[in-house]
């Protein structure tokens, strides 16, 4: 079984409107915390992120918040962070990300972290890591991409191993149970040939 001392996760700089989708921040902060699984996130105090990172906060977890300098002057940063790093760029903000992790999880959120979750799914496809990403599914928030995924498929664009690769759920405690015994995919055998 895999051991998760540390998961990043991706939501949204935003509450939205869904009090589900905002009970799951918190539910997640603080189920981090009583596992004693160090939260790697956005550093932010607002949105989806800033429950979590509260929830996770209010039960004596670590928490590592990580920004661009950029952003740093246009989100409200948690100054109540275990540990605050700033970066020179998103790039590096999301390689720090992955660096810290043992995993990553994401909620509910816009643009931002859709595209968090599948950049990290294509380096786990890519087999630049092989750490297990869940994807919490609240409230169904997530069924509509994952069809388009199912569709990817169907249409050839996506190899259904590379699908499998997300591990989904609806649960925390059944996503984290998941990850940890998510095993490391094989390697792209078309990346491990010689160039002529």
């Amino acid at each position: 079984m895999r051991k998760l001392d540390s998961i990043c996760v991706f939501c949204g700089s935003k509450e939205g409107n869904d009090q589900k989708i905002i009970d799951a921040a918190t539910e997640l902060g603080y189920s981090l915390a009583e596992h004693d699984i160090t939260l790697i996130y956005g550093a932010a105090k607002i949105g989806i992120m800033g429950l979590v990172a509260k929830a996770a906060l209010s039960k004596k977890g670590n928490v590592i918040g990580i920004i661009p300098e950029f952003l740093k002057l246009k989100e409200v940063v948690h100054l109540g962070l275990s540990e605050l790093i700033i970066t020179d760029n998103m790039h590096d903000r999301k390689m720090q990300m992955q660096i810290k992790s043992d995993g990553f999880i994401t909620l509910p959120g816009g643009m931002g972290t859709f595209e968090e979750l599948f950049e990290i799914l294509t380096w786990l496809q890519l087999g630049l890591h092989s750490k297990p990403i869940g994807l919490l599914n609240v409230n169904h928030y997530y069924d509509d991409l994952i069809l388009m995924m199912e569709k990817m498929v169907k249409k050839g664009f996506l190899a259904i191993d590379n699908l499998q690769l997300l591990i989904v759920d609806d649960k925390i405690d059944c996503l984290l149970e998941k990850m940890k015994n998510f095993k490391d995919p094989q390697k792209p055998k078309w990346l491990n040939k010689k160039r002529a």
